[in-house]
């Protein structure tokens, strides 16, 4: 199985880097609308909020107009009027104030509230994704879209939206007042926009590539990071700490590299408008002032003129310089949709049906069954089985035999190419898949525990599970007296992979699942493989219970685990090859009593002699 999986994650990764049409980038207002029109009460107060807070800013200028022109270049020493501008300066500043800070938050409030929607989505959607789909993606690529690509869209509601609504009113308005001051030099100002467009064109494909390269470059890196922590024991093992860190350095390296190109590409782009800022002051200095001292401009009108043009590319110089996080959320939803859009290769029949699991017996069948992993060999040929209920079956082989791949098929992680899976005498393919993983109790070799106490892992945070009933269940099963030794009993926490219980420990935990989820087919995968003869004996102790009134199978390389069972089947290259009680696949005196007699320590020159 191991090898097909591996032949088959070649083969898609040679698809992955074959040359593929340029991606079609989704718009990232069109990808979140209908987000936001769920929102949109709070997005619709966010406008008046920004529409007050620009207008009390903005007027703030052209009272020191008034001031200066009809006041101060007239020789007008009328105190009230000045105090009176001075009382409406300072209440637009307050006004500014206290709407700029409810835009902030109303705006605060819409964005979080859609990204952890789309967050959950995105959570819930690879939840649902094949087994198939996590054999070709590795999980650190996967990480990357639940945070760092969420994490962009939230920087997206942050910066970017707010800098377009807020910037672009601005704008707006800040021509109209200029037009109101000046109808020349403002045409002389808006000479400029061209300029500025040309220059964000010109722009715009090399920063999208830009961002695009420092984003797949940290996917490559946190998904390294990811695959090495899990597999730091082998790591240390076998001496290979230089290697792998060469191999992270090499990484970090291309990761530094694209995102000082990025720093680069940001900054030159930036300085751009500050020169065309600059050079705009200049010539409104040189126009205005001529003016002015030939008295046909009021030296009022210029002071406000200067100090909108300056506020004029404020926003633009504060729009441009989001270009990047918006180019960073266009990679981002590109991604996560693309990552949405990925259908599962086994759904759930558009007629699937509803069994009542009280009354689901346990009879299973493999009828002329066959299944490869991808366009690969088959792993399963023409593989006939009928599992009565409540039998007890063993399956045993060498690795690469089948077994797993019989189970992973049974659990309908994958879909068989030809023939077909029955419970009961209804197609697998037929029951809605929630269903048939409740009618089926797995416990693999390795259990896995996740952070939390033990009574969560138990129930596996199911709430409607009561206290009582895993109590009873570990109980039942002996897990209690170790339990009880614990430091806080059932609400001891647990560490990931629960690194802090023994290997008999963690199994006796997922027996104590099969009590308590109460599934009528049980299946051992391994599931005493790694463990020492005397803990073995515990859990044949708690197999033996647990067991009782199910159909169970087990997949053991240990002949002992399976030497009780009803009926051992022997797989030989995805196909049976022997199957009968322990007793009778001696008398056959084939490959099974072969695998035995090896287990055991003797050879067949030894019983020959």
């Amino acid at each position: 199985m191991a090898q097909a999986i591996n032949n088959w994650q070649m083969d898609q990764k040679a698809d992955l880097n074959a040359p593929k049409e340029k991606p079609k980038y989704i718009s990232t207002f069109r990808a979140l609308s209908g987000y936001m029109i769920e929102h949109k009460y709070t997005f619709v107060a966010f406008i008046i909020c920004t529409l007050i807070a620009i207008g009390g800013e903005l007027l703030q200028p052209y009272l020191l107009k008034l001031v200066i022109d009809d006041n101060l270049m007239v020789g007008k020493n009328d105190y009230s009027s000045l105090l009176t501008i001075g009382g409406l300066y300072l209440g637009l500043s307050f006004i500014s104030l206290i709407f700029t800070y409810l835009q902030n938050n109303l705006l605060q409030k819409a964005g979080q509230s859609i990204v952890a929607s789309i967050r959950k989505r995105l959570f819930d959607h690879i939840s649902k994704l094949s087994m198939s789909y996590f054999d070709r993606v590795p999980s650190g690529s996967l990480i990357t879209h639940v945070s760092s690509d969420t994490e962009a869209v939230n920087q997206f509601f942050q910066q970017v939206v707010l800098s377009i609504f807020r910037d672009g009113f601005t704008l707006i308005f800040i021509v109209i007042l200029m037009f109101q001051l000046d109808v020349s030099l403002t045409l002389y100002c808006l000479i400029l926009l061209p300029v500025i467009a040309c220059i964000a064109i010109a722009f715009r494909s090399y920063m999208r590539k830009t961002y695009q390269l420092a984003r797949t470059r940290l996917s490559r890196l946190v998904s390294f990071a990811a695959e090495n922590l899990a597999g730091m024991p082998l790591i240390q093992v076998f001496h290979q700490q230089k290697e792998q860190s060469n191999q992270f350095h090499e990484k970090n390296d291309s990761y530094f590299r694209a995102n000082l190109r990025e720093i680069r590409t940001n900054v030159l782009f930036n300085r751009s408008f500050e020169i065309l800022n600059n050079i705009a002051i200049a010539c409104i200095v040189w126009f205005g002032g001529r003016a002015v001292l030939g008295q046909t401009l009021e030296f009022g009108v210029l002071y406000a003129f200067i100090t909108y043009i300056r506020l004029f590319f404020q926003p633009i110089n504060t729009i441009t310089q989001q270009w990047n996080t918006l180019q960073a959320a266009t990679v981002a939803i590109h991604r996560i949709w693309t990552l949405l859009a990925i259908e599962p290769d086994v759904k759930d029949h558009v007629e699937a049906k509803e069994l009542s699991l009280s009354k689901v017996k346990g009879e299973i069948n493999f009828n002329r069954v066959v299944f490869s992993y991808g366009n690969g060999e088959p792993v399963i040929k023409n593989l006939n089985l009928n599992i009565k209920p409540g039998e007890m079956i063993g399956i045993v082989g060498t690795t690469g035999a089948g077994k797993s791949s019989l189970i992973s098929l049974l659990c309908r992680f994958y879909d068989v190419n030809e023939g077909d899976i029955t419970i009961d005498g209804h197609s697998i393919t037929k029951l809605q898949q929630s269903q048939l993983h409740r009618m089926i109790g797995l416990v693999q070799q390795e259990p896995y525990l996740f952070t939390g106490s033990v009574l969560d892992n138990v129930r596996l945070f199911d709430q409607s599970i009561s206290r009582e009933q895993v109590i009873e269940a570990c109980r039942f099963i002996g897990a209690d007296t170790i339990i009880d030794r614990m430091k806080d009993g059932y609400d001891t926490g647990l560490s990931e992979r629960g690194s802090g219980l023994s290997a008999g420990e963690r199994q006796l935990i997922s027996f104590a699942r099969i009590i308590v989820f109460q599934p009528r087919i049980l299946i051992l995968d391994e599931a005493t493989a790694n463990l020492d003869s005397q803990t073995e004996q515990l859990i044949s102790k708690a197999l033996d219970i647990v067991s009782k009134g199910r159909t169970t199978i087990i997949i053991a390389h240990r002949l002992s685990t399976v030497m009780g069972a009803d009926r051992i089947i022997v797989m030989r290259q995805g196909a049976i090859v022997e199957e009968g009680s322990h007793s009778e696949l001696m008398q056959l005196e084939g490959y099974y009593q072969e695998m035995y007699l090896y287990t055991q320590g003797i050879t067949n020159e030894m019983l020959t002699i």
